[in-house]
């Protein structure tokens, strides 16, 4: 009965998948397993920027995924933040998965700029981390999501800028809303974000949350976390494909409480 209303809705309101243009599906079996096909995996960006935490991508970001993730962002293809919200869930159970349990998984979405939500008609990082946060609780994960931080100055646009030009744009550009940081104490906190290109945008975040009241933070300055929790992952949906292929030469680590960890590198 699904496929046949599916089918009947494309005939009467035309649609075409997001990722490669099929028409009369959203997103076609193919473009679908390109976005969530594959195990997420560890994702560094280089140069790495300065306390950014472990993150986790579901895919790289080029041909049917960007063109999905655009298409929600930009197009308004909101029907299209289901999919990328599991991609999502599928990253925080890749970091979260080697941290013991405490307390249930805090989604803090990367906030977007006043002016490009209203441009846009939607926040799409903030609908595609509640989408995640409902597939983690149907899996039995406690999850909830908390838009905590917040632009506390204007940044520029960052499409044309490079790496060091972004670290710069974003320094101190976020800040947790008063009261938050009590919000933050009772779980995991898990960073997350549509994309990660540079890193810059989600180690802001990672500084914003260590230095909110309440906050430790490390001898380096790095995020420890709160009591009862801590910040030591990230997760997107996905990454520029650079940001993949370097980890073919490095060990994997992990994040506990601000101290790194290295892990033999796999087998293949």
């Amino acid at each position: 009965m699904r496929e046949w209303w599916r089918e009947f809705s494309g005939l009467v309101l035309p649609v075409s998948c997001a990722g490669c243009g099929r028409p009369r599906t959203e997103l076609c079996p193919v473009c679908g397993a390109a976005l969530s096909g594959a195990a997420p995996r560890r994702v560094r960006p280089s140069p790495r920027p300065a306390g950014l935490p472990e993150v986790h991508a579901a895919a790289p970001y080029e041909n049917a995924v960007r063109a999905v993730l655009l298409a929600h962002k930009e197009r308004g293809a909101l029907g299209l933040a289901r999919p990328l919200g599991r991609a999502l869930a599928a990253s925080v159970r890749a970091g979260t998965g080697q941290v013991g349990a405490v307390g249930p998984l805090l989604l803090v979405p990367v906030p977007s700029a006043r002016s490009a939500t209203a441009a846009r008609g939607h926040d799409p990082v903030r609908r595609i981390a509640r989408s995640a946060a409902y597939e983690l609780r149907r899996a039995g994960c406690p999850a909830r999501v908390l838009p905590v931080l917040r632009q506390c100055r204007t940044v520029v646009d960052q499409s044309g800028l490079g790496a060091r030009g972004r670290r710069a744009n974003l320094a101190g550009a976020l800040e947790v809303a008063g009261g938050g940081e009590r919000l933050l104490a009772h779980g995991r906190v898990v960073l997350v974000d549509d994309l990660l290109t540079t890193g810059a945008t989600l180690a802001e975040a990672a500084r914003a949350v260590a230095e909110a009241p309440g906050g430790p933070r490390g001898s380096s300055g790095r995020a420890v976390g709160f009591p009862g929790g801590a910040v030591c992952v990230a997760a997107v949906v996905s990454a520029s494909p650079s940001a993949f292929e370097i980890n073919r030469n490095r060990p994997r680590t992990c994040v506990v409480a601000g101290n790194e960890r290295a892990k033999p590198p796999e087998r293949r």
